[in-house]
């Protein structure tokens, strides 16, 4: 069965955050970070650090989630990183 990841991005200033949704957490995480596609909206705008993530093992509910936190205001963003991640520090490093 494959697990489904629903994560956060953002840049180094916390600027801009990027809400997305992979089967391979990892290698999703190495390929924003050193900008595979230099085109995307997460490369042009340096988005590179993970910040939250959540295990789904069904893609259909991890879609929807990824949906619904993509509709939440900056601060509401925020305040659910905080709950995995207190002190909003980058989660990947290779």
């Amino acid at each position: 069965m494959k697990t489904y990841y629903v994560y956060i991005l953002s840049n180094c200033r916390r600027t801009v955050y990027y809400v997305g949704i992979t089967n391979q957490l990892e290698r999703r995480a190495i390929e924003h970070k050193y900008k595979k596609d230099k085109n995307s909206f997460t490369a042009k705008y340096n988005i590179n650090e993970l910040l939250y993530y959540e295990k789904y093992d069904n893609s259909i509910y991890a879609i929807q989630r990824e949906k619904q936190i993509k509709s939440w205001r900056r601060e509401k963003k925020i305040n659910l990183i905080k709950k995995l991640n207190p002190e909003i520090k980058n989660l990947f490093v290779d």
